[in-house]
């Protein structure tokens, strides 16, 4: 009989941060496609959003940071990608290095940094944050958190791209923890305005059917 695949949800502890290193060095990361995902692609070039093209993007639980060089090159912002795995952080540092070699106008780099502890300068806030699976790899107990702080680091104006990811039958395992459109909604408060709300023209083959995109906007 073929041993089981281990999941996320068999390593990741959510009261250690630790084990989210030991996923990465066990190659259990499912969340990692290898490139950047399709949907932020179609929502930065082809949404007919009007990003911001200087300032400061954020992406936390960042991985092995394939959008930070991406987010930076395609709108001109210096972003910043949070991590708590070595071995993620390590392979972003990687990426980054050769995205500037190719392109030296490219500003990214990477901290090994909580989110929720995460306390910039004023002045130092963001003009777009992007979350990919960050919200569903925290448990759903969190969630409030996790909007208190989106609407305390997007600037007034700011934007915030979230891919709802994964949207299947409800189960209280994780990580990925269950999630529905409206739970963002519910998190964000009234701080945000949703001004795209579509399914992905395409996805990543993990993704395919199970994922929405939505863009807000800090009012």
């Amino acid at each position: 009989m073929a041993t089981p695949q281990l999941q996320p949800k068999d390593i990741v502890r959510p009261d250690d941060l630790s084990t989210w290193e030991l996923a990465w060095t066990k190659g259990v990361t499912p969340w990692d496609y290898g490139d950047i995902q399709p949907p932020l692609k179609e929502a930065i070039e082809r949404s007919g959003i009007d990003f911001p093209k200087s300032g400061r993007a954020l992406v936390p639980g960042c991985g092995s940071g394939h959008d930070l060089p991406y987010i930076s090159a395609t709108l001109g912002l210096h972003t910043l990608g949070l991590e708590v795995a070595d071995t993620a952080i390590a392979r972003a540092k990687e990426i980054i290095a050769n995205a500037k070699a190719q392109n030296p106008k490219i500003s990214a780099s990477i901290e090994t940094t909580d989110f929720f502890t995460f306390d910039p300068p004023k002045d130092q806030l963001f003009d777009l944050i992007y979350d990919h699976t960050f919200f569903v790899a925290i448990p759903p107990a969190m969630r409030v958190e996790w909007g208190k702080q989106m609407n305390k680091l997007v600037k007034p104006g700011g934007h915030l791209i979230t891919l709802v990811y994964p949207i299947i039958e409800y189960t209280e395992e994780g990580p990925p923890y269950f999630v529905r459109p409206d739970h963002y909604t519910e998190s964000l408060g009234n701080g945000f305005e949703k001004i795209l709300d579509k399914l992905p023209e395409v996805s990543s083959p993990r993704h395919e059917g199970k994922e929405r995109l939505f863009v807000w906007k800090r009012v």
